[in-house]
C-alpha cells in the first residue's frame, strides 16, 4: 500500500515512512492511493472476531511494511480488557429505540482519543526501535488529544512530547491529567490563544522541512494517517455490535472540531462498511455544521472562535476536513490545492455550493450535520440522567441532540461518546447540581504540582523552546 499527498506531491511512500513523518512535504494530508474493499464475505467472517484481532484484519490491509506477526502482536498489546476496562473494549447499548452509544471512553485518560494513541505509542516505540531513532513529537490539543498523547508515550524510548494547549481553555480536569505529569520526557506548552493558534504552530513547523528533519518532528495530532486509521476499527466494531447477525446499514453521530473523528468513518463508509449516514454534530463553533448545510466553508479567526460548554470542539480550522474535500472533488490534488491552498491562504473560505461535488457529500458519501448550544446539551445532559439513568458529557451531549434530528426508521443510530463526564464536570454540576463519579485514579488530580510553560503564540518561540529541550 502506498499513500500520496492531498496537494499533489509526486512521492509515494509507505506506511512506516509516513507513520513518522506527518505532514507530507508539500503540506498535504496523507491518503492511501485507494480504499481497500470490504465485502459481505469478509465482514461475516469478521463480525465475532475480538477487539485486537479485528483492529489487525483491518490495520493489515493499509499496513505491509510491518511483518504480519509483530503487528498482531502490536494490536494484542494495545487493546486488552485491563487498559479498556472491558472484553468488548468498545462496549455498546441501547440507549432507547434505535439510539445506541458506543463507549469509546473507558481508557487511560477517559477519553475516545486513547483508542488510537496507545495503539500510536506502541507503534512509535517499535519503528523507532527498528530504525535505532529518535522521534520528537509536536502536537496541539484542544483537551484530550494531549492527555491521551502523553500517557501513551510517556516511558517510551526515544520519544519526547511537546504538546501546545490553549492556554486556559481546557477544563481542570483536564489541564491536570497532562500536567501533573512529571516524566521528562513530556513538555507541555500552554499558548496564549486557541486551538487554532496551536494547530497552525504544529503545521508552520512541520512545513519547516529543515527543522523537521534536523530535530526529528513527528505528529500525533489526527494528521498523521495511522491515528485515523485506529479509529476505523471501531465503527467496524460498533456496526457488528448493533447489527447482531444481520447486515442491515447503520449511521453514526459524531461529535466533531477537527474532523478526524468522523473522517475515519468516511474511510470505514468508502471501505465498504454499510453505514447509511454519518452525522457532524458541532458546537457553536460550527463550521463544520456551515459546509454540510450551504457548500461554503468559511474559518473563523481567533477572535470569533467561541469559548463553550464542551470545549474539545472549540475549533474553527478543521485540520482533516481537507482529506475528505480531496474525495469530494474526485482526488484532483490541484482543485483541492486551488481551495485550501489558494483560497484558504488569502480569503480563508471556499463555496462549492454551486458545484456538483456539494450535493455528493450527503448523496454520495452519507454526510448530514447538526448544531448545539449550551442550553441544548444542558437539556441532553439533564433529559439523558432522568430517562436513561446514564450521565453523558457534553460533548457526547451534542452528538445525542444532533442524532435525534437525523433517525431513519429501520436504521441503527450510534452515538460515538467522546469522554467520562468527569472530564467536564462544572458543565454537569451546572446541569444537574451535583459531580458525576470520578474513577478513583483521579481523585486530588487538580491539587497536583503542574509542569508547564507558557509561550506566545509565535512559533519561532515554540521552535526555539524544542531545539533548547532536545540539546
Amino acid at each position: 500500500m502506498n499513500y500520496l499527498s492531498t496537494r499533489g506531491h509526486p512521492d509515494r511512500k509507505r506506511f512506516c515512512e509516513i507513520l513518522l513523518e506527518g505532514l507530507a512535504p508539500d503540506g498535504g494530508l496523507y491518503l492511501p492511493e485507494h480504499y481497500p474493499q470490504v465485502d459481505t464475505a469478509t465482514l461475516a467472517k469478521w463480525r465475532d472476531l475480538p477487539y485486537a484481532e479485528l483492529a489487525f484484519e483491518i490495520l493489515s490491509l493499509y499496513i505491509d511494511d510491518i511483518p504480519p506477526a509483530d503487528l498482531k502482536a502490536i494490536c494484542a498489546k494495545t487493546y486488552t480488557p485491563e487498559v479498556f476496562g472491558s472484553e468488548e473494549i468498545v462496549p455498546l447499548r441501547e440507549l432507547e429505540d434505535g439510539v445506541y452509544l458506543e463507549a469509546l471512553s473507558n481508557g487511560p485518560t477517559l477519553a475516545f482519543k486513547d483508542m488510537a494513541m496507545q495503539l500510536l505509542g506502541n507503534l512509535f516505540e517499535y519503528e523507532l526501535a527498528r530504525r535505532g531513532a529518535e522521534l520528537n513529537i509536536l502536537g496541539a490539543t484542544s483537551g484530550d488529544t494531549g492527555s491521551a498523547a502523553e500517557y501513551a508515550m510517556r516511558g517510551k524510548k526515544g520519544v519526547r512530547v511537546f504538546m501546545t494547549s490553549p492556554d486556559g481553555r481546557m477544563s481542570p480536569f483536564q489541564q491536570a491529567q497532562m500536567f501533573s505529569l512529571q516524566d521528562e520526557n513530556i513538555h507541555n506548552i500552554a499558548i496564549t490563544g486557541v486551538f487554532d493558534d496551536c494547530q497552525d504552530i504544529v503545521k508552520a513547523v512541520s512545513n519547516d522541512l529543515g527543522f523537521k528533519r534536523k530535530y526529528r518532528i513527528g505528529t500525533v495530532n489526527s494528521i498523521n494517517w495511522a491515528r485515523l486509521l485506529a479509529q476505523v476499527v471501531y465503527y467496524f466494531a460498533g456496526y457488528f455490535q448493533a447489527t447482531g447477525g444481520n447486515d442491515k446499514p447503520v449511521s453514526f453521530t459524531v461529535p466533531s472540531g477537527n474532523f478526524g473523528n468522523v473522517c475515519a468513518g468516511h474511510v470505514a463508509r468508502m471501505m465498504g462498511l454499510p453505514i447509511h449516514t454519518l452525522v457532524v454534530a458541532t458546537n457553536e463553533n460550527d463550521v463544520l455544521d456551515e459546509f454540510f448545510r450551504t457548500g461554503i466553508y468559511r474559518v473563523r479567526a481567533a477572535a470569533d472562535t467561541h469559548e463553550t460548554s464542551s470545549p474539545s470542539m472549540d475549533i474553527s480550522k478543521a485540520s482533516n476536513f481537507e482529506r475528505f474535500v480531496f474525495d469530494l472533488v474526485g482526488r484532483d490534488a490541484a482543485k483541492l490545492r486551488s481551495l485550501f491552498v489558494d483560497d484558504l491562504g488569502g480569503q480563508a473560505r471556499f463555496d462549492l455550493s454551486g458545484e456538483p461535488a456539494f450535493k455528493q457529500a450527503a448523496e454520495r458519501f452519507g454526510f448530514k450535520s447538526s448544531r448545539s448550544m449550551h442550553a441544548d446539551r444542558l437539556a441532553t445532559i439533564r433529559d439523558t440522567e432522568k430517562r436513561f439513568a446514564t450521565l453523558v458529557d457534553p460533548h457526547t451531549a451534542d452528538g445525542l441532540k444532533a442524532a435525534r434530528e437525523h433517525l431513519t426508521p429501520g436504521v441503527p443510530m450510534v452515538v460515538l461518546e467522546t469522554a467520562l463526564p468527569i472530564k467536564f464536570a462544572a458543565t454537569l454540576v451546572e446541569a444537574l447540581g451535583h459531580e458525576p463519579a470520578r474513577p478513583a485514579r483521579f481523585e486530588g488530580i487538580e491539587a497536583l504540582p503542574k509542569r508547564v510553560v507558557k509561550l506566545p503564540a509565535d512559533v519561532e518561540a515554540v521552535k526555539a523552546y524544542i531545539a533548547q529541550n532536545c540539546d
